[in-house]
């Protein structure tokens, strides 16, 4: 019976942590999808001679969206980390938001 019961475990743990990368893939994917449609648009609207705020503003939509994930999966890397690890995160996630909200001010 023990060996049952650990065999069970087993197979729970292994098919939970599938579908926890499952689903990261498949949140990954549907990103990558809405991110270009976003980019699509913005060149189209190019090509027509759009204003290019409007353009640059939905280039800068579309590389946050791809950063908030990034930056959550990130988070879950440093979260167990030590303390130096989490300051560079945060100073990288700074970094990143400047790059990309300065020159859309611009």
């Amino acid at each position: 019976m023990a060996n049952k019961t650990s065999k069970t475990s087993k197979s729970t743990k292994s098919s939970s942590s599938k579908s926890s990368v499952w689903g990261l893939n498949k949140i990954s994917m549907y990103t990558l999808v809405a991110t270009a449609l976003l980019y699509v648009i913005a060149l189209v609207l190019s090509c027509v001679g759009v204003n290019s705020k409007i353009v640059g503003s939905l280039q800068g939509v579309a590389t946050a969206i791809m950063i908030c994930i990034v930056a959550v999966l990130a988070w879950r890397y440093v979260r167990a980390k030590q303390a130096v690890w989490k300051v560079l995160y945060i100073l990288c996630l700074l970094l990143v938001l400047a790059g990309i909200v300065v020159p859309l001010v611009i």
